[in-house]
């Protein structure tokens, strides 16, 4: 019999078995499933805030280093938080600077560190896109039921630590 490609239903979705691989096709695999959504948000992010001439990574340190040590981030505290690497960090700081965002700087006790601060520019540029980011989190975090939010954020930040986890103990 001749199958009608108007009748064909498609498999209907259920739990995976819990004896199925990990890496099964019929389970969601997480390095795509984190990978989908920071692409996405990143990218959706960008878009909402371009006409303000900061990018995403910028409005992060900014956020960052509001949200530290009133005495100022050092460098390498600051990739620490933000899950970078530190050459990153510097050159991102460095255009940053050049753009009147921050300031470094040297470090009242360690000469080879600097505190990173925010300049006005830079606030005013972080209370401009500030209101932004937060109408993006609450867009996307809406999917999830109100009660469930801070649940699913604390279980984010639970498989953010065991990534961080993981590939420390590679680097050993």
């Amino acid at each position: 019999m001749a199958s009608d490609s108007r009748t064909k239903t498609r498999p209907k979705s259920r739990a995976p078995e819990p004896s199925l691989p990990v890496d099964s096709p019929e389970r969601r695999r997480l390095p795509l499933l984190l990978r989908r959504c920071w692409f996405n948000l990143n990218q959706t992010f960008r878009r909402r805030i371009a006409h303000t001439g900061v990018t995403p990574d910028q409005f992060t340190v900014m956020r960052t280093v509001l949200e530290g040590n009133a005495a100022g981030l050092t460098q390498s505290e600051l990739t620490r938080l933000m899950s970078s690497d530190p050459n990153t960090m510097a050159s991102l700081l460095e255009r940053m600077e050049t753009l009147g965002y921050v300031e470094r700087k040297v470090h009242e006790k360690d000469r080879r560190a600097y505190r990173i601060h925010l300049k006005p520019l830079g606030k005013k540029k972080y209370e401009q896109v500030r209101e932004i980011a937060i109408d993006l989190q609450t867009d996307i975090l809406s999917v999830l039921p109100p009660g469930r939010r801070e649940e699913f954020l604390k279980h984010l930040a639970l498989v953010g630590d065991a990534c961080r986890l993981a590939a420390e103990k590679v680097g050993r």
